[in-house]
């Protein structure tokens, strides 16, 4: 059974952050929750290197931990160059350069929506608070005189 969206777009959220903290490359979200009945978001993401895949990984699953969230799953093949870390909602993909260009998941996903990276990171809008009391009125315009007929 899946989560609410929001707290589904919370966790894509959570899942980018950790990983641009660790300088992947080429993140990408799909919101493939019409698509997909296992998942709401992909998460796809670069790694320079197989020691670099790790460290995303870790601090992957550091940032689920810190989030109270457990993965479901995390899987990979030694030296394969492609990492899953399944938590749910979210289907987290860290791959090596060559084995994203072999794979093309953007290509099999092409009809999900696309979320750009930096809208879903930016802060939330600071909601303006109205000062408690009586509404201030404004004062009133001076009357316009009337013309002169010259």
């Amino acid at each position: 059974m899946k989560t609410k969206p929001l707290a589904s777009r919370e966790l894509a959220k959570i899942c980018c952050a950790a990983l641009a903290e660790k300088k992947a490359a080429d993140l990408r979200v799909l919101d493939v929750g019409e698509l997909s009945s296992l998942t709401n978001f992909l998460v796809i993401a670069t790694g320079t290197s197989e020691p670099h895949l790790r460290a995303l990984r870790v601090e992957l699953t550091k940032a689920l931990a810190e989030a109270e969230v457990r993965p479901v799953r995390a899987e990979s093949i030694a030296e394969s160059g492609w990492i899953v870390v399944d938590a749910f909602d979210v289907m987290v993909h860290l791959l090596t350069p060559e084995m994203r260009d072999r794979y093309g998941l953007e290509n099999l996903w092409k009809d999900a929506e696309e979320i750009p990276v930096a809208r879903l990171l930016a802060p939330a809008p600071k909601k303006v608070r109205k000062p408690a009391g009586k509404p201030v009125r404004k004062p009133a315009r001076p009357k316009a005189k009337p013309r002169q007929k010259p």
